[in-house]
């Protein structure tokens, strides 16, 4: 299946795009996604332990099954002031 993963603040900035699509096995997680991510971006490790993720532009947890044609959203912890 196919999904597309798009990222945001500093995991844009180390995977040098702010979307990108990923070929998955069926029954993938979120979780699955971002450890794809991850072997492919090494740099995307710290940031992204503490990342909160979105399907279809709904919060979720990691462990939420993807299906083909999902969007994913991984958002870093916005920090400022």
């Amino acid at each position: 299946m196919t999904v597309v993963v798009k990222l945001f603040s500093v995991l844009r900035e180390r995977a040098g795009a702010g979307q990108l699509t990923l070929s998955l096995p069926p029954q993938s997680t979120a979780g699955d996604a971002a450890a794809e991510l991850v072997r492919r971006h090494p740099d995307l490790a710290g940031p992204m332990r503490s990342a909160a993720y979105a399907v279809n532009r709904v919060y979720c947890r990691p462990e939420a099954v993807l299906a083909d044609g999902d969007e994913l959203a991984l958002i870093p912890p916005v920090s400022g002031g």
